[in-house]
């Protein structure tokens, strides 16, 4: 008898920000807790992408009034896997935010060994977050509907996250200093010479600079070269591109610069996670890139 498997993901992964048409998949979210102004929100719940990123472009004394984050707990984490085990789930598929960006991967795969005489609960750390994480949830309840063993699934998402990418720019360094992530020299020189920086994601799973530029346009610019290098002439049908941002002014100023270096993006945009966002801030844009396996290419 086929076992009935699910997948999950964490809220990060800016699944129910993006197109409708995913919502079918049924992937059940565990939701990272923010902070702000006296209130606590569960991401993707009770806190509107849109309207949070608004609020924080004209946040008074923001270095004081920073929103914070925290991982969801141990007992709310057990209760989504009860939860599936009482419906009937015997091996689940799990989804979680890069393990550099905080405990919450690691917390997850120590609550699910308390379930292992009970479920087979895999736990992938994406190595990656906002919709480059969800997209990898995706494609693995995709695949579950489709009959595919899970150990195929899993090579599959391997080669997936070997050839994802998160690229963008933060226009502004007001929250990466606030938040600790540019200290000291960097930070100074950073405000005085109007550096942004072009952030992406190593395949290790750490967000850096890739470049530091000169004003934001400069800055949006040489990420519209770097980004065409990495496409390089593969057939837009076997990738995925979308627009990730927070605020939209920078991601305005992006789609006007693109056109001269003949990027299309071929998936609706999708906004950042506000967990993210935190710590980017309001003024980041850039892209999403995942490439699709083509026939001639091998799964490991």
């Amino acid at each position: 008898m086929e076992i009935k498997r699910k997948v999950m993901c964490t809220s990060t992964g800016c699944i129910e920000y993006a197109p409708e048409r995913y919502k079918k998949h049924d992937i059940d979210i565990i939701r990272i807790h923010v902070h702000f102004k006296g209130k606590e929100y569960l991401e993707g719940l009770d806190l509107d992408p849109d309207a949070f990123y608004k609020e924080l472009e004209v946040l008074e004394d923001a270095k004081n009034n920073l929103p914070k984050t925290a991982m969801p707990s141990p007992e709310r984490i057990r209760e989504h896997f009860q939860k599936a085990y009482d419906e009937g789930y015997r091996e689940i598929i799990v989804i979680a935010i890069s393990a550099y960006l905080g405990g919450t991967y690691n917390l997850i795969r120590l609550t699910a060994e308390e379930f292992a005489d009970k479920m087979n609960i895999i736990v992938i750390d994406s190595k990656i977050t906002c919709f480059g994480e969800g997209m990898l949830a995706i494609k693995a309840a995709e695949m579950i509907e489709q009959g595919v063993p899970t150990e195929t699934i899993l090579k599959e998402i391997a080669w997936m996250m070997k050839h994802q990418e998160f690229l963008g720019v933060d226009a502004k360094l007001d929250y990466l200093i606030y938040n600790g992530r540019l200290k000291g020299g960097k930070a100074l020189m950073g405000k005085m010479l109007n550096i942004c920086p072009v952030v992406h994601f190593t395949h290790d799973g750490e967000l850096c600079a890739l470049q530091s530029v000169r004003t934001p346009k400069k800055a949006l610019a040489k990420t519209c070269e770097i980004l065409k290098e990495m496409i390089g002439d593969r057939d837009p049908k076997d990738y995925l591109l979308w627009h990730t941002y927070t605020g939209p002014s920078l991601l305005e100023e992006l789609v006007e610069i693109e056109k001269k270096y003949d990027i299309h993006t071929n998936h609706e945009k999708v906004i950042t996670s506000p967990v993210s966002g935190c710590h980017n801030g309001p003024w980041l844009a850039g892209y999403g890139l995942l490439f699709l396996r083509r026939e001639d290419e091998p799964l490991e």
